[in-house]
């Protein structure tokens, strides 16, 4: 049967969006099954979910860094406000209502707290940065730690905003911007990592 060129066109791009687009369903559909899966473990004793603050061009804090002065410090991106407030979207479609936010006094990681618009957030300062300060790492691992096992059955699910040093101090990963790891405190107060959730 001869087919007009019009139509042989108009069914080859048929073809081609379908291919393009059959990846693009399954990526959403894994990321919806991964975003479930976080809510889940939210639920649990013992489990928090620890974010490092979206993205915030640059590294460390400026020499005249003040917790209390944003305009001293590194600062969200427009982007990373956006990624900040997809992943709170996300969490909510996932059935995530509402949720404690810790958080990192730095105003990178207390305006990533904010854009998730997950519920009251709360300063934390072991989720401070200790970039500068090496020497405080134990004491913020070891209060970090307690605090998520003091989770209980019931409890609200936690979020802790905080920085790539102090998240890697808990679980050992070198977590991406936006990036969240799910942890479980043991009963020998060490930290296993149960998910990770890309931005």
């Amino acid at each position: 049967m001869h087919v007009p060129g019009v139509f042989r066109l108009c069914f080859l791009a048929l073809i081609v969006a379908a291919a393009v687009l059959r990846p693009a369903q399954a990526e959403d559909t894994a990321q919806a099954e991964d975003m479930g899966r976080v809510v889940e473990l939210l639920d649990l004793p013992r489990h928090a979910a620890l974010m490092r603050h979206a993205t915030a061009p640059g590294t460390g804090d400026p020499d005249h860094f003040r917790p209390d002065d944003c305009t001293t410090q590194r600062n969200l991106s427009e982007a990373g406000r956006a990624e900040a407030r997809e992943t709170g979207r996300l969490l909510r479609a996932a059935g995530l209502a509402e949720a404690l936010v810790l958080t990192s006094r730095w105003c990178r990681a207390t305006d990533t707290a904010r854009e998730l618009d997950l519920g009251e957030v709360d300063p934390f300062p072991p989720l401070d940065s200790f970039f500068r300060d090496r020497s405080r790492e134990d004491a913020v691992r070891r209060d970090i730690l307690a605090r998520i096992a003091e989770r209980k059955a019931g409890d609200p699910p936690l979020i802790m905003v905080s920085h790539q040093v102090n998240i890697t101090a808990v679980t050992g990963i070198f977590p991406a911007s936006g990036e969240i790891v799910v942890v479980e405190v043991l009963p020998d107060g060490t930290a296993a990592v149960r998910a990770r959730l890309s931005p």
